[in-house]
């Protein structure tokens, strides 16, 4: 929507957005600490351990959030360093500001869905989070393109925002999602015997608990995002018009990557459920099952992208420019599905069996050691522009899932 506002707001939005994926990644790996914990316990029957689980995950994100928005404040001071084109940043700067002001209601709202995942609730966090992007789009149409009308022969107008306007759409549905979430799990049945009382308390040392499990997941999620990120000022080194192009690419992957995420996202609840009772030979099946169920939705997107590339592209701006650099960036993304397909599996199954300190090297290695520097290779020295910058990805994305395999059939091994 924004790129049909206009390309410098897309060129932002896509600077700005990337700067936050590596950001919420790195929240939410912190989240992700508590699906082992909380399944395992949920596997037990333990509803009170359960319980006081969440209240710690509460805490653990909120304060983790905290850090997070003086981090960004720091950087928002300091954004020249990133050498960005110039012409962006006043559409930029502001989007950034309202961004990072979503960020506690966005980690309040992962530990709450972890939760609810956690014990086999995910249709709930499911419907409110379609339903708060219902809203997104919604108020995103009269306050990024303005909206007049008239109500009781009295006229009302609301001003053209462009790329602050999605901004002020976003914080308010990431607001009213974690309204929505807290008032379910408080008065829903199926919360009922799992939800904290007003006696729960949060203990220090399951928090440090939560975070020290949580860290390396965060860095290896981080690491992650951080190529996409480190990619961007790539495509910002080479102009507003590839940067635009680059966050047109970004939104399609991301979708893709979500929805074989998700799948990856159950296995993690059901593994560590499995491991919770020490049913380790369904523990290795959910995986299996997992990434074959992950091959055949990539498959499906592949086809789709494919067919419907023009169609699709042309969404999301009117300048055949842009479009004319997003296409050859396509194939690219065809490349690295498969990778990405399995190191999302096995990633997902180490976080079950909270197995996850070796992570954080095995995340270096292929974004910090591999990704990030061939990417710059093919564009820059190569001379590939965009298409080089693209390239670097599948060689990363596949050595991370190619570590995480090998990483997880080792710890089953030892334990069958």
């Amino acid at each position: 929507m924004v790129g049909q506002y206009g390309t410098m707001e897309l060129a932002a939005a896509g600077f700005v957005n990337n700067v936050f994926n590596f950001v919420i990644y790195f929240m939410l790996g912190i989240s992700y600490a508590s699906t082992p914990v909380i399944g395992a316990l949920y596997g037990k029957k333990d509803n009170r351990g359960v319980a006081q689980s969440l209240i710690d995950s509460i805490i653990v994100n909120f304060l983790f959030s905290l850090v997070i928005v003086a981090l960004l404040l720091l950087l928002y001071f300091n954004i020249g360093i990133l050498h960005q084109p110039e012409e962006i940043m006043p559409y930029a700067l502001p989007y950034f500001l309202i961004i990072t002001a979503s960020m506690p209601f966005m980690a309040v709202f992962n530990a709450l869905k972890q939760y609810s995942d956690a014990v086999g609730e995910t249709k709930v966090p499911m419907w409110i989070m379609l339903g708060a992007n219902a809203l997104n789009i919604l108020l995103n149409l009269p306050l990024i393109f303005g909206l007049e009308f008239s109500l009781f022969n009295c006229h009302f107008s609301i001003e053209a925002l462009g790329l602050f306007g999605a901004g002020i759409a976003t914080i308010i549905s990431r607001i009213l999602a974690v309204v929505a979430l807290l008032i379910a799990i408080a008065t829903m049945k199926k919360y009922r015997e799992l939800k904290p009382s007003i006696n729960t308390r949060p203990e220090i040392h399951r928090m440090k608990h939560l975070l020290f499990l949580g860290f390396p997941i965060s860095i290896q999620l981080g690491l992650e995002a951080s190529s996409f990120n480190i990619c961007a000022i790539f495509m910002g080194w080479l102009g507003a018009i590839p940067l635009a192009a680059h966050q047109i690419m970004c939104t399609i992957s991301t979708l893709c990557f979500q929805i074989v995420y998700g799948i990856g996202a159950a296995a993690s609840v059901l593994i560590s459920q499995f491991r919770g009772v020490g049913d380790w030979h369904n523990v290795r099946r959910t995986a299996n099952t997992t990434f074959f169920i992950g091959i055949v939705l990539i498959l499906l997107m592949i086809g789709a992208i494919q067919i419907f590339r023009y169609p699709l592209v042309s969404c999301f701006t009117t300048s055949e420019e842009v479009v004319s650099v997003v296409l050859p960036l396509i194939p690219c993304f065809f490349i690295y599905q498969f990778g990405d397909c399995m190191q999302i599996t096995f990633a997902n199954a180490l976080r079950g069996i909270a197995e996850v300190k070796k992570l954080m090297l095995y995340a270096f290695i292929s974004y910090v050691i591999v990704s990030i520097p061939l990417s710059y290779v093919f564009a820059f020295i190569f001379g590939w522009g965009g298409v080089g910058v693209w390239m670097g990805m599948p060689f990363g994305l596949t050595t991370a899932g190619i570590l995480f395999y090998f990483e997880f059939r080792s710890k089953i091994n030892s334990k069958l």
